[in-house]
């Protein structure tokens, strides 16, 4: 490793937190001052709102805004450079556009290797301090009522509720179905469904069960069955925030549990896990295309360059909400749906290399 690529790595590496240094202190005033009335009323003590709050508060932070600036540094000290006329003597002294390109790569590598850990193991055991801390001191506005839930529980055996209460743990209207090759081969109906701590099974009253034959069908009625089934009152409870709180294996098996089942939310769930790696290569992309905007000295300086990246940027992030929207609501498989912005923007930052002066 050569001079000029501790330098480059230097200037990168450094603007980077210091950038995101200044926005994670702007971010905590705020929050603060939007937490405080609550921070005074349960009086949490300090030492809590420090290590359990804010210190897990911050990876989060500092992860979802870090694609936007690495590629505001890029720009920024890019631009400085080119405004000093270093890449012109950096040119001229027979390094070549591509070998000034190493130490960009390298550095952007880092920060993609960074996000990819935060993303995927850090900031889901944060997530969870954070989510305790909220449970004890701050107030909860997460909705503990389910309606039209249907899963599959076994194979061929398929559950539904009309309405579940998560706090109480208690349904309403629930109804098991199974099915062989022929068809349905039973179906059990309930008014009322609650869970059983203690012995771990499920009440289901004013049931009917209907068994269907080749022949004829029998069919029984009671007030109360004792019955146990594969499932929990958290598998009612789970939506797509979820996620926040599962590492990147935990998010794998969830999906495949959730495939047995037939969970409305699975789509949602791919497309979560596939962002979790299309996000930090997004790094690389928006990193490259920096360079290529911000490596020629232009009337417009530093501001100009900015003007025009952060715009790009922000189509990028559009983009990729889009192609998000299209998987959830359409038939776009969710890897496609994630993948598509970063190629599109990896052929524009190839194209930005080819035309940048050299």
């Amino acid at each position: 490793m050569k001079k000029l690529d501790l330098y480059i790595i230097r200037k990168f590496l450094g603007t980077f937190f210091y950038a995101i240094a200044l926005l994670a202190v702007v971010i905590i005033i705020f929050d603060i001052s939007e937490k405080i009335d609550d921070f005074l009323e349960k009086k949490p003590p300090l030492n809590a709102i420090i290590f359990q709050y804010y210190a897990n508060f911050i990876p989060y932070f500092i992860n979802l805004f870090s694609a936007l600036f690495t590629f505001i540094a890029v720009i920024f000290f890019t631009s400085k450079m080119a405004a000093n006329t270093e890449i012109i003597a950096i040119l001229n002294s027979g390094v070549s556009y591509w070998r000034m390109l190493r130490p960009y790569l390298l550095a952007s590598f880092i920060l993609a290797l960074m996000s990819f850990g935060l993303t995927n193991f850090v900031i889901p055991e944060t997530s969870k301090n954070m989510q305790n801390f909220q449970k004890n001191y701050l107030k909860s506005q997460k909705n503990n009522n389910q309606s039209n839930v249907h899963m599959q529980i076994n194979p061929g055996v398929f559950a539904y509720v009309e309405s579940f209460d998560v706090k109480k743990r208690t349904g309403f209207r629930f109804s098991l179905e199974k099915f062989s090759d022929s068809g349905m081969v039973e179906k059990l109906t309930g008014d009322y469904l609650k869970w059983d701590s203690i012995s771990g099974l499920w009440t289901i009253e004013n049931w009917i069960k209907r068994e269907i034959g080749t022949k004829a069908e029998i069919i029984t009625r009671g007030s109360k069955m004792d019955t146990l089934l594969n499932i929990s009152p958290g598998d009612f409870a789970i939506d797509i925030d979820d996620a926040m709180y599962m590492n990147y294996r935990e998010l794998r098996d969830f999906i495949d549990m959730e495939k047995l089942r037939g969970s409305g939310n699975l789509m949602k769930f791919q497309i979560e896990k596939h962002k979790r790696i299309a996000f930090p290569f997004a790094t690389i992309v928006l990193t490259l295309i920096g360079v290529s905007l911000s490596s020629r000295k232009i009337r417009g300086g530093i501001g100009f360059n900015l003007g025009v990246g952060i715009t790009i940027c922000f189509a990028f992030i559009l983009f990729m909400q889009v192609t998000t929207v299209f998987a959830t609501f359409g038939n776009l498989p969710p890897v496609v749906a994630v993948w598509i912005p970063n190629i599109l923007f990896g052929i524009l930052a190839i194209w930005l290399l080819r035309i940048a002066p050299k």
